[in-house]
């Protein structure tokens, strides 16, 4: 079939959904919600059998899904209504959730039901849970669905609150006043619910040391504590705020401002001198951890949405190098839980006095990075993608020996959606001699989405793995031990391999020519990159859909 998606931005949900749909043979064109005629002109082009809409902000114009079958990913029970449908569950206390693939109507999420999808609402952020459990349950629902549409006689239910099936309810848009802290009453579980429900959009807004801001990226601690309220340490990153029976840290804020709009930054960093007298606690850091089980070690990173500062990229190199002088023979890339790399920090670099320089100040430590697991020859190197990876951060994993995947994850391989821009990491030398220089072109030029199971069979990772979390790590674990059983004579080939590829050509010289080509993305005329960037960090609402995801905006598509 052919369809069309109607969609604020192409999100991750809406990029697993594209993959997914992609992969049974829809050929699935993509328009971002500007306008109704922009809406009206994009069904009247693409002629489409079937329209999806993953994630909007507004309502279908009423001329469009009078006339087609319009079906909507609600993140909420049967019955949920309203724009803050997982924010008022998290903050509820709801213990168990959904999502509702349901017909556009004249009454905002109360049109006919075609699938829903139930799941256990885990403890974490809004952020984590879309990522996650949402789209997990979104999948399963509007697969079910369209394949109801494609058979046809399929009659959806129509919204009924009296069924004991139906227990959501109409809610409205969470305000700022349902999120707001009372530190001298809320208890850490209390704080901790308020900020992960905003987690992502919109923050909930605070004061921190005299300042107003929004917080996100909340955790909890054990062993500090203090009067309620109180910013008592802080880790050069996140701070350290007391609650009435603890404290947790916060690890990103976002100053409220008049005029142009603030974006999300360390806490650390936005509140800068305010910090002063305050203890430091670099021990706290978490983000980095390292573990070994059965003589494998396991390098964890968990870096806020992925992106990897200079800083981060540094300490991380430290913390590799340090592996790598372990006694073991096989060393896991673990990445974190919703993000293995997004590569560069584009919030930090946009909030630097000079971005380009801070461009390359952190192109050059991601590069140190791979390099330093490039080289590596005593031991394995085991990349395990749990969460999304994109951008440099693809090609970071690529570094490794051996890439696995979770069935579920989202790979970007490519760097041009940022301004043309053209990347470093070693790219050059690591996508070609997995899928060949052809299909190492193609790949980059698409500028679209891979799931893990095309990107097995293009070559790009070595497997990707079915089931949940735990399954997945199980399967690593099982994986790493019988690489552990074969490292004499693996560590043998991939010594001699790196030798001969070193012969041909050197890893300096794939280096000096990507990063060439980067400094005129930095430094050079064309200004697309930093425009990109700007855009992308201050959310600047899209003003068209690109050619590479709206098909019936190319010339000569019929």
């Amino acid at each position: 079939m052919r369809i069309l998606f109607l969609t604020h931005s192409f999100n991750s949900l809406a990029q697993r959904l594209y993959i997914e749909l992609a992969a049974r043979g829809h050929e699935v064109s993509i328009e971002f919600d500007i306008s109704d005629a922009v809406t009206q002109e994009a069904v009247r082009l693409y002629q489409p059998d079937l329209i999806v809409a993953p994630f909007l902000k507004r309502a279908i114009p009423e001329a469009i899904w009078r006339e087609q079958v319009c079906l909507i990913v609600h993140p909420g029970i049967k019955g949920d209504r309203g724009p803050s449908a997982l924010d008022w569950a998290i903050m509820n206390g709801e213990t168990e959730w959904g999502v509702t693939v349901l017909q556009a109507a004249a009454e905002m999420d109360a049109g006919d039901i075609w699938a829903t999808a139930s799941f256990a609402l885990r403890t974490a952020s809004k952020s984590s849970l879309y990522r996650n459990e949402v789209t997990e349950a979104a999948v399963v629902a509007m697969l079910e669905a369209v394949a109801k549409f494609e058979t046809g006689g399929f009659a959806p239910e129509p919204l009924d609150c009296n069924r004991p099936d139906v227990r959501g309810q109409w809610h409205p848009i969470m305000r700022q006043e349902d999120r707001a802290i009372d530190w001298q009453l809320d208890d850490t579980a209390t704080v901790l619910r308020k900020i992960r429900a905003a987690d992502g959009f919109p923050g909930v807004l605070d004061e921190v040391l005299g300042l107003p801001c929004y917080l996100y990226d909340a955790h909890p601690t054990d062993g500090l504590q203090g009067a309620p309220g109180k910013v008592i340490a802080h880790n050069n990153s996140a701070i350290c705020r007391t609650t009435t029976d603890g404290a947790i840290w916060i690890g990103h804020l976002r100053e409220k401002r008049e005029g142009e709009p603030a974006f999300k930054l360390p806490a650390a960093m936005v509140l800068g001198a305010r910090l002063t007298g305050i203890p430091v606690l670099a021990s706290a850091q978490t983000d980095i951890r390292y573990e070994e089980k059965n003589g494998v070690g396991f390098l964890h990173f968990d870096f806020y949405n992925g992106a990897m500062s200079t800083a981060q990229c540094e300490r991380l190199l430290q913390a590799y190098l340090a592996a790598t002088r372990r006694d073991t023979q096989v060393i896991v890339l673990a990445g974190g839980a919703d993000f293995w790399s997004n590569g560069l920090h584009l919030n930090l670099i946009e909030a630097a006095d000079s971005p380009a320089d801070e461009s390359w100040a952190n192109i050059n430590a991601i590069d140190d990075l791979a390099h330093a697991i490039i080289e590596t020859d005593r031991q394995i190197t085991l990349s395990a993608l749990h969460g999304n990876a994109g951008a440099g951060g693809m090609f970071l994993a690529l570094a490794a020996d051996q890439v696995v995947a979770r069935a579920g994850t989202v790979l970007n391989p490519h760097y041009k959606a940022m301004g043309n821009l053209y990347g470093s990491e070693y790219w050059t030398y690591l996508l070609p001699r997995r899928v060949g220089a052809e299909r190492a072109a193609e790949i980059t030029d698409n500028r679209l989405p891979v799931g893990a199971a095309s990107a097995k069979t293009l070559g790009l990772i070595d497997d990707c793995f079915a089931g949940d979390s735990a399954a997945f790590w199980h399967q690593v674990e099982a994986l790493a031990g019988d690489l552990a059983t074969q490292a004499p004579g693996l560590l043998a080939e991939k010594q001699a391999q790196r030798q001969r590829d070193e012969a041909i050509r050197s890893l300096a010289d794939y280096r000096a020519e990507e990063l060439a080509n980067l400094k005129r993305n930095f430094y050079g005329f064309d200004p697309s990159y930093h425009v990109a960037r700007y855009n992308f960090v201050h959310k600047v609402p899209h003003s068209r859909t690109p050619r590479h995801l709206a098909l019936h905006r190319r010339v000569g598509v019929k």
